[in-house]
């Protein structure tokens, strides 16, 4: 989140007054520590964006994150207009560009993004849909959804050196790393959230994924700085 603050700078002048879009659709896990950082940051710096930022749209995840993400606005009080939004041709319009421009657009920052994140498409992809879907995710229903068949769903995912079932236990992990943090649900009702048959099962999978129990996880995260 430091390292964010730093880019953040490049909207200040000298820079030319310009509308902004902050993408911020791949935030997976927000926790205060970071959120505090980023409002620690703005806060003294609101006059100086109002100097260079005509407008600003925010694009958030989807989910609890994004509710987290969108609530941004709230904690920083901005002289010019500011949105938030969960498609970013959506955005994008309210920020004046016309649809002809914005998906080419769309389509280069996605791109870049996934260069940067050493991350495919396919699993940008995957994990889109396995959010929406992980009481019920199926190989056969995910691969539908993404236009594809079961066998090359599977083959594209060993050319990746993972497979299906492993990037669908990373999907619950990052939902319930969320849930943990941003909700006082009991872990019970976390594990059903996530698709996990048992809090066994849930408790097993989220020590193996991140070296710890779900509880002891939460209560460090949730450490004021």
């Amino acid at each position: 989140m430091q390292r964010l603050t730093q880019v953040l700078d490049v909207e200040l002048a000298p820079a030319a007054p310009h509308l902004s879009l902050v993408d911020a659709r791949r935030v997976e896990a927000p926790d205060a520590n970071g959120l505090s950082v980023l409002v620690k940051y703005m806060v003294p710096r609101s006059g100086s964006f109002s100097q260079t930022v005509k407008r600003q749209a925010l694009v958030r995840p989807e989910g609890m994150t994004g509710a987290v993400v969108g609530g941004f606005y709230t904690l920083v009080s901005t002289s010019y207009p500011t949105r938030a939004f969960a498609d970013p041709l959506e955005a994008l319009s309210w920020l004046g560009r016309p649809e002809q421009e914005s998906r080419p657009l769309v389509d280069e920052l996605n791109d870049l993004v996934m260069q940067l994140m050493g991350q495919s498409p396919l699993l940008s992809e995957l994990h889109r849909v396995l959010r929406t879907r992980l009481v019920d995710a199926s190989l056969g229903d995910v691969a539908r959804e993404l236009g594809m068949s079961e066998r090359t769903l599977q083959r594209r995912l060993r050319e990746a050196g993972t497979s299906f079932q492993s990037e669908l236990n990373t999907v619950q992990v990052r939902t319930a790393q969320t849930l943990l943090l941003e909700s006082d649900a009991k872990l019970t009702a976390v594990a059903v959230e996530v698709g996990c048959a048992s809090l066994q099962h849930f408790s097993g999978l989220f020590r193996k994924m991140t070296g710890e129990s779900p509880s002891a996880w939460r209560a460090r995260h949730r450490k004021t700085p």
